[in-house]
């Protein structure tokens, strides 16, 4: 809060990094408080799509802990912090197609819901759901009240997206926003890219200025956030503190250029 931000994301492994330290979930509670938080999203549902929960794989070939943590355990975690969505993508890919990923996604949103919890779907290049469209129709075929999507600037890079291809979605589908940055050309491996060179606004060549200006005119007021790296722990030569101030000071001028008054981040 101290640095601007009303909200964090959280991943299991982050969670689990507290327990490790010692800190027990009453104490990871009142941290939140004490520093004025809230718990955007937990990230990410990966188990949802058909087939995936059966998935195992041992833990040194999960180097960044997506598989650790299964439904039963965020929604747990989800439980204890108050987090207001989870997010869900398509990590393993598959046979399916978008009728039995949307039958999916509608079972995923209906557990969810029991927990207190939105779901918003992002999609990936590399996987089954690639593109908004197909993301749109999987959650438009499941049509659940707390099912929705996720909008990430680097993904709409990647995939060729523009907020007036999102026009197509209706506005309170949009559940989450997400700015990050990037080179203007597309990396040669898109995978390691998202995991180890997204940059913070300003740091490459997305039009972020536009992109929120035109998602404000079009009609999206949610929180949104700033994503770097999933494995970029830290800026370099910042501590965590000096790395939240930094980013928000720059999504503020962002907002400020783009002519939106209204700021609700997370980090």
């Amino acid at each position: 809060m101290a640095a601007g931000y009303a909200a964090v994301s959280l991943w299991g492994r982050d969670y689990a990094a507290a327990r490790a330290e010692g800190y027990g979930d009453t104490d990871i509670v009142a941290m939140l408080a004490d520093h004025g938080l809230a718990v955007a999203e937990l990230d990410p549902a990966w188990w949802w799509t058909p087939g995936a929960a059966s998935f195992s794989i041992p833990p040194e070939l999960d180097p960044i802990d997506v598989f650790r943590f299964d439904e039963r355990e965020l929604f747990r975690i989800g439980e204890l912090v108050g987090a207001r969505s989870l997010n869900a993508a398509d990590v393993l890919g598959g046979s399916w197609d978008v009728e039995e990923a949307a039958a999916a996604f509608a079972t995923l949103c209906d557990r969810a819901a029991d927990h207190g919890l939105l779901v918003h779907l992002e999609w990936l290049a590399w996987s089954r759901i690639p593109d908004l469209a197909t993301a749109w129709d999987v959650v438009r075929l499941a049509d659940r009240d707390n099912g929705g999507l996720n909008v990430d600037t680097w993904h709409c890079a990647r995939t060729g997206t523009t907020v007036e291809d999102l026009r197509a979605v209706p506005g309170e589908r949009v559940l989450a926003v997400q700015l990050d940055d990037g080179p203007a050309d597309a990396e040669d491996d898109l995978v390691e890219a998202t995991l180890h060179r997204r940059l913070l606004p300003g740091e490459g060549d997305f039009d972020y200025v536009d992109f929120i200006g035109r998602m404000a005119r079009a009609g999206y007021d949610g929180a949104i956030s700033v994503e770097i790296s999933v494995l970029r722990q830290r800026l370099p030569g910042y501590d965590p503190y000096e790395a939240a101030r930094k980013s928000y000071e720059v999504l503020s001028r962002a907002f400020e250029a783009a002519g939106v008054k209204r700021v609700k981040a997370n980090s």
